[in-house]
């Protein structure tokens, strides 16, 4: 991280040139249409007017889009080509590392230590590794009768929508937006209005760094309309995304009734994490579920949110979790000290308060937390909650919070344990600690999860595929899997 101080953050910030227009063909778009405020969570500040988009913005951006596809040069450059001008943006990526992490932290309220060193750092990693696997992929020539040749063939799929979340908005950015580049397809990304800033800056930065005009397009706006135009454009001919299960709903639907694009969804989850008591190191193994629900506001589609931990030990995990908590410094995420900053939004903030308040409604302990902090500031902050006694019927134990609130659930053998793991709608990810081999494997083949961590949480890198099973969505992002979702698959047999 840089050695720089919270003052010298908050002067930066104070300078920071946070422009609102859609960024499309190339260029910035948006002037004297409709706008709507961006709302810092840090302090309830307007940090500038951003570019309200509708049908018609949309259209541009596919449209630009679309011709880039059609008749520009990007899908038909060699893809070793396609992979240098990749590296290339990710090395303006990391000269620019500064301005794109301090955009996160204002718009969203990441503290600035974790925007620089974590999300910025996957950001760069992800274009860099996929601009190295661009010339990497092979296509295949099946054996045949002699008096013939097959071909298989991987090509790019075409106009890509990709319609991203708030939480990590420049990391899940690049999940979908780079492998759809390196397949050689056209991109119209379209961020959360809540955190619309550092996505127009991963434009603008696309554009200088030498991507042609229309391969990366940005288009603001909110849900309802943007996201909706794009899931009904029929000259998409692919939407990611990455969000709540009940908007994916909507994508399947809008692919329905248009042109029954591909639908690709990573959706909400309601992680297990599960400590048994061989676990190698039971300190870390609770100081890891704290950190899981806590870092990054517990705002984190995979956040542990439900500790399921053996009741022989659940008092000390829990001990632990708690003292953890409480020592957990909230604060301004423009200050480097500070290891929790705000929720994304007084909206958010009130439905993550009303989960609290239903979790004691129904007869939940609290243990810690629950009110919020730094009121007189202007700023979404929240304690980090811990609640025990949650019955596996509570919406504590059922619903995706999306916030900093852990429910402790305790189990007397392994199987129960299986069984409260599994008893979710989601399918996303899971963790599990022990030191018996054989029960790290049988258990982590009956969880019912996209992603199980052994003895850790949260590891890994993009070698590996990355999505959910069940309401948790279809689909993987990272690794060389990702490029199966940008990619259509033709058969050419030649009669010789």
């Amino acid at each position: 991280m840089l050695d720089v101080t919270h003052e010298e953050w908050q002067r930066r910030a104070k300078s920071l040139d946070l422009s609102g227009a859609h960024h499309i063909d190339g260029a910035d778009e948006g002037g004297g249409g409709a706008v709507f405020a961006a709302v810092s969570p840090r302090d309830g500040q307007v940090l500038t007017q951003v570019a309200d988009g509708g049908t018609a913005e949309v259209d541009a951006a596919v449209a630009a889009a679309r011709r880039a596809f059609d008749t520009g040069p990007w899908p038909r450059l060699a893809p070793a080509e396609r992979g240098r001008a990749l590296l290339r943006m990710a090395e303006v990526l990391q000269e620019r590392r500064e301005e794109l992490a301090l955009t996160v932290s204002l718009e969203m309220g990441k503290s600035i230590t974790d925007a620089y060193e974590i999300e910025l750092r996957a950001l760069i990693n992800t274009f860099r590794w996929y601009g190295q696997l661009a010339d990497k992929l092979t296509d295949e020539s099946p054996h045949t009768a002699a008096d013939s040749l097959a071909l298989i063939t991987r090509e790019p799929a075409g106009v890509v929508g990709a319609v991203v979340p708030w939480n990590f908005p420049l990391t899940l950015a690049g999940w979908k937006v780079a492998p759809a580049l390196a397949a050689g397809c056209t991109v119209v990304l379209k961020p959360s209005e809540n955190s619309p800033l550092s996505a127009l800056l991963l434009g603008r930065i696309a554009t200088e760094a030498g991507l042609p005009p229309g391969v990366l397009n940005v288009v603001n706006g909110n849900g309802p309309v943007a996201g909706r135009a794009l899931g009904l454009h029929p000259d998409v001919d692919v939407l990611a995304f990455t969000g709540s299960t009940a908007v994916g709903r909507h994508f399947l639907r809008y692919a329905a009734d248009s042109n029954l694009k591909r639908v690709w969804l990573e959706l909400g989850g309601k992680s297990p994490n599960i400590i048994l008591p061989d676990a190698p190191d039971l300190e870390r193994a609770a100081a890891t579920a704290a950190w899981g629900i806590f870092f990054n506001q517990g705002e984190m589609c995979t956040a542990p949110s439900r500790l399921l931990v053996h009741s022989s030990i659940a008092d000390r995990v829990t001990e632990t979790i708690v003292r953890r908590a409480r020592e957990l410094r909230i604060g301004d995420p423009l200050d480097p000290a500070t290891e929790m900053g705000a929720l994304v939004g007084e909206d958010h903030l009130g439905r993550v308060q009303d989960h609290i308040d239903t979790g004691l409604a129904e007869g939940a302990r609290l243990l810690t937390g629950g009110s919020r902090p730094l009121a007189d500031t202007g700023g979404s902050y929240l304690e980090p909650t811990v609640f025990d006694h949650v019955d596996p019927g509570m919406r504590l134990a059922r619903e995706e919070i999306f916030g900093p609130v852990l429910s402790v659930l305790a189990f007397d053998d392994l199987d129960e344990a299986v069984r409260l793991a599994n008893a979710t709608e989601y399918g996303l990810a899971a963790g599990l600690w022990t030191s018996d081999l054989s029960t790290a494997h049988k258990v982590s083949r009956a969880l019912r999860a996209g992603t199980v961590w052994v003895n850790c949480y949260e590891e890994g890198d993009l070698t590996v595929p990355f999505g959910g099973m069940k309401q948790s969505g279809n689909g993987r992002d990272k690794s060389a899997h990702a490029l199966e979702k940008y990619t259509e698959l033709k058969t050419t047999w030649i009669q010789l």
